[in-house]
């Protein structure tokens, strides 16, 4: 890479594979979330998700490079984990958690991704390119909150179970001392 332009056209490679990946990964979510607002969020971000890979079609189109995506291997790391969290044995709850936690983590990498490859593509007065990105960001942060105001109910409910195993550990325990 040897200008501004090579390293915004490197970003979009990587952010359109990242996104690829994710149009594959969202489904997967969707069908192991138990909690049935995350399963539609999934649902939607999948579609979404979608729409976000045909605006950066467009944004190689405007820039005038054949649409390539360049292995993103960030994301690949974040969708093992998402991966790896659905094959857990855990209560349905605690695992929707790790799901939602999964997806927040992807969600910040994207924002991320994004909040570059818009200050670039500004800063080269590609102001088409930066408003088609700056169309994925927002929706990306949007999809964020989202995630966020799903996390307190869940951890709530989560929460508890830790408390009703306690309640019935020590309700076996007194029953164990009757014995006695």
């Amino acid at each position: 890479m040897h200008n501004l332009e090579e390293l915004l056209m490197h970003e979009l490679r990587d952010i359109y594979h990242a996104e690829g990946q994710l149009v594959k990964a969202l489904p997967k979510m969707a069908k192991a979330a138990k909690n049935a607002e995350l399963r539609t969020a999934f649902q939607e971000h999948t579609e979404q998700t979608k729409g976000q890979v045909e605006r950066l079609k467009q944004c190689f189109e405007q820039m005038g490079n054949r649409v390539k995506g360049e292995p993103c291997e960030g994301m690949q790391g974040l969708i093992q984990e998402a991966q790896e969290l659905m094959q857990e044995d855990a209560e349905d709850v605690v695992k929707d958690l790790g799901l939602l936690g999964a997806a927040d983590k992807v969600e910040h990498y994207e924002i991320s991704s994004y909040e570059g490859a818009v200050m670039m593509a500004r800063m080269m007065g590609l102001n088409q390119v930066a408003d088609l990105l700056q169309q994925n960001l927002a929706e990306e942060q949007e999809t964020a909150k989202r995630m966020q105001r799903m996390v307190k109910p869940m951890m709530k409910e989560a929460a508890s179970l830790g408390h009703e195993d306690e309640e019935m550990e020590g309700e076996e325990m007194e029953e164990e001392e009757e014995e006695v």
